[in-house]
């Protein structure tokens, strides 16, 4: 890669520091911009496990990602199935509606809920909310282990302008981990809800990677929570302008689906 990209790391300059789904300019993120290596991941071999990502084929029977009702229907099944497959999980349950994400030189980032590209460093839930969550989604049911995942598509062309970089969950350590709040602010003016997370604070021993030239049937699997101390646990990952990129590249689409998997008693 032509010069080291920035990645966008959060100061401690806030105490607490909270962001927005869509209101992104009510944001209280102290973004410091940190020249940092990003290798590409490709010939890594990365287990979900270990460095809390891989990359998985798959071929989706979804013929439109913009459709939620597709989305719902064929999707979430597939990735049901997908993440039993890889994980050995008992149960597996998937957020419906997938997130669509565009790069800022679409012009349709805001163009529908959470749509735009994360970008600063974070981690999408801290341990207490991965708790808080797991207990809701067993509804009574007792479990030896619960591990959350983002499985990551790219829907464009390669290649992607705005790559998505995740950390080694190995190269960094809980004190880089700064306490946040995610707030959802749903359009049509529906009830703000919120949630703790993690930003990100610089770190010299961080290695970043990234998976260049994504197609439409491949998928970045990783790690948000896991209950299993003896398994990666989590990652921090953000969108990050790709140097290598041509101006000609075309913008970023792609979709997030999020699932929690379950090993019951």
């Amino acid at each position: 890669m032509p010069g080291d990209p920035l990645i966008a790391y959060s100061s401690r300059a806030i105490a607490r520091p909270f962001y927005y789904a869509n209101a992104h300019e009510k944001d209280r993120v102290d973004v410091q911009l940190v020249p940092m290596s990003v290798a590409s991941a490709r010939q890594l071999a990365a287990s979900v496990d270990v460095e809390g990502f891989e990359l998985l084929d798959h071929v989706s029977a979804v013929s439109d990602f913009s459709d939620h009702e597709q989305v719902a229907a064929v999707h979430v099944p597939e990735v049901i199935a997908l993440l039993k497959q890889v994980t050995g999980a008992d149960e597996v349950q998937v957020t419906p509606r997938g997130i669509l994400r565009f790069s800022e030189k679409s012009g349709k980032q805001g163009s529908s809920d959470n749509s735009h590209p994360a970008r600063f460093a974070h981690i999408d839930i801290s341990s207490k909310t991965a708790a808080e969550f797991a207990t809701r989604g067993a509804a009574g049911r007792k479990f030896r282990r619960c591990a959350a995942y983002n499985l990551w598509r790219a829907l464009s062309p390669a290649p992607q302008d705005v790559p998505l970089a995740l950390c080694d969950a190995r190269s960094f350590s809980r004190d880089d981990l700064i306490v946040a709040d995610a707030i959802f602010d749903p359009p049509g003016g529906a009830p703000e809800w919120s949630f703790e997370s993690w930003v990100v604070a610089p770190g010299p021993g961080h290695r970043w990677f990234y998976y260049p030239d994504l197609n439409r049937d491949e998928v970045i699997l990783f790690k948000t929570a896991d209950s299993d101390p003896e398994r990666a646990q989590c990652i921090p990952h953000v969108a990050f302008d790709d140097p290598s990129a041509p101006d000609h590249a075309p913008p970023r689409i792609s979709i997030e689906m999020r699932a929690t998997c379950y090993w019951w008693e």
